[in-house]
């Protein structure tokens, strides 16, 4: 089994960091307000960043420092891999 650590992005600018073990089907959970939580009240529809990992432990490890980091570190990152911070799972099932 793989892991994911992942950010989820509102259009104004929140960000939630989260880990899964099933991207397509977390992604879903938020995009469809299914959980209530901070994503729900923030509307964090759009994943912008995403890494696997093999292994849970440094999974979670990997989602604990990225959300110790200042913002500008977490929009480093994204940018890196999505300069435009499109919904990447707009690509899921292409």
């Amino acid at each position: 089994m793989s892991y994911t650590v992942y950010i989820m992005a509102s259009v104004s600018g929140v960000l939630y960091i989260g880990v899964t073990n099933d991207i397509a089907r977390r992604v879903w959970e938020h995009k469809s307000d299914a959980v209530e939580g901070f994503t729900r009240r923030y509307k964090c529809h759009r994943l912008v960043w995403y890494d696997g990992c093999p292994d849970v432990s440094g999974t979670i490890a990997s989602e604990k420092k990225i959300k110790g980091w200042r913002r500008s570190k977490k929009e480093a990152l994204i940018a890196e891999m999505n300069p435009a911070w499109r919904d990447l799972s707009d690509d899921f099932g292409k």
